[in-house]
């Protein structure tokens, strides 16, 4: 098996930004003859969004206008064409969101994050991932094949006949939760069986290091992925374990939540992501999760860009007298003043009673210039302050909660 994928993975950042220059026009192309896109990008030119800073300047999608575009048009709100014979699958995740899916080589690019992992011809991966109505389970299988690997699509659930599967088949490799794997192994103990498992991959929830610890110490070796239902793979560990590299197939930016705009390099914000995938070109789709970039190149040899991986959720929502306050108000009072850099809220209680702070980086003297905008922006009043510019926290809140509910 070949320590990379592709060559793709080891590109140089001149024919990366070459090879970018020449996609993109090629996939805001495509979203422009779909109406779903209507007019957020009808008097935009395909040609002029050749880099990541042209594309900075587009809408953003969230998954909320996805959903509501496909209850008005059905089943796919536009943003995807069913007529397309690439797209033999339509899929439901919890909301509901309907994703289509593609028969294409590894349609969703998860050969890589297997590969990376070690996985390939002369294994048998086992894949618990669910097949039922979402697409995880499609989805780690087609990487399986992409890297020449033979199934046993075991799902979830039924854990003794999990570990008689594995036992009588010899499966050496698993896909599926963290903790799922930690379950059968449990089991096969129990059972009196010694499995064949050497190599993991997962995803759909946190890998804590002591649990991936403890399958080292059984001789396993456990990376993980990160991808959606809508978009696929996005970034996948290496044997590195220094943080997470973006997939070759996807752009990647990071904003202040609530808005398009991209982060400071380093600053945690809010994970945006951009398909090269023809038949489901997502634009600017914001993923609602936190991270941030880390800089440098990959000791793996890989020479994409790296994020730190999974850091909470960018969707900060709180209900504050009654009202929501949501991380697009801030940004809305932010860009009501020329001379405010940031802004932060903050919840907390006295006497029983909701308050607001609205902590606010400026050059102003006095706060009395921004109660009004406050009132305006997030339809509530609130206490203001100034703070100096870079003096707010560089880890993505937005709105911090700080009421305690137990």
């Amino acid at each position: 098996m070949s320590r990379f994928f592709d060559e793709l993975e080891t590109r140089s950042a001149d024919q990366r930004a070459a090879d970018l220059a020449d996609a993109l026009p090629r996939q805001i192309t495509r979203a422009k003859t779909l109406s779903g896109y209507g007019a957020a990008l009808a008097d935009v030119d395909p040609a002029s969004i050749n880099s990541m800073d042209a594309l900075a300047a587009l809408p953003v999608l969230r998954k909320s206008e996805l959903g509501a575009a496909q209850k008005a048009n059905g089943p796919l709100g536009g943003f995807a064409d069913l007529s397309n014979p690439n797209l033999v699958h339509v899929f439901q995740s919890p909301g509901p969101i309907y994703e289509p899916g593609g028969h294409t080589s590894d349609w969703f690019r998860f050969g890589r994050v297997l590969n990376a992992v070690g996985i390939g011809a002369d294994d048998i991966v086992q894949n618990c991932f669910s097949y039922h109505l979402t697409p995880a389970g499609m989805m780690f299988e087609s990487g399986a094949r992409a890297v020449g690997a033979k199934v046993l699509p075991a799902g979830v659930g039924q854990t003794e006949m999990q570990v008689r599967a594995a036992a009588d088949i010899g499966t050496t490799a698993y896909a599926g939760t963290p903790d799922y794997l930690k379950i059968i192994l449990d089991k096969a103990e129990e059972m009196g069986e010694k499995l064949a498992i050497t190599k993991a991959t997962v995803g759909g929830g946190a890998l804590f290091p002591s649990l991936r610890q403890e399958y080292a110490d059984r001789g396993i070796k456990c990376l993980q992925g990160y991808g959606t239902a809508d978009l696929g793979s996005i970034a996948y560990e290496s044997d590195a374990m220094e943080g997470m590299i973006i997939d070759e197939g996807v752009i990647v930016e990071i904003v202040t939540p609530g808005t398009g705009t991209p982060v400071a390099p380093g600053e945690v914000g809010e994970v945006v992501v951009t398909t090269l995938n023809p038949d489901y070109p997502l634009i600017r789709f914001a993923t609602g999760d936190l991270s941030a970039v880390l800089p440098g190149q990959s000791p793996c040899g890989r020479t994409n860009m790296r994020i730190k991986g999974w850091m909470g959720r960018a969707d900060q929502t709180a209900k504050i007298k009654g009202m929501f306050v949501r991380p697009e108000q801030v940004a809305a009072l932010v860009a009501k003043h020329d001379e405010v850099t940031k802004a932060r809220v903050i919840a907390t209680r006295s006497g029983e009673m909701d308050v607001m702070t609205v902590q606010i980086e400026s050059t102003a003297d006095t706060a009395d210039a921004y109660g009004a905008s406050v009132a305006d922006a997030l339809k509530l009043k609130g206490i203001v302050e100034i703070v100096a510019p870079g003096s707010l926290p560089k880890d993505g809140i937005v709105i911090e909660d700080q009421r305690k509910y137990d």
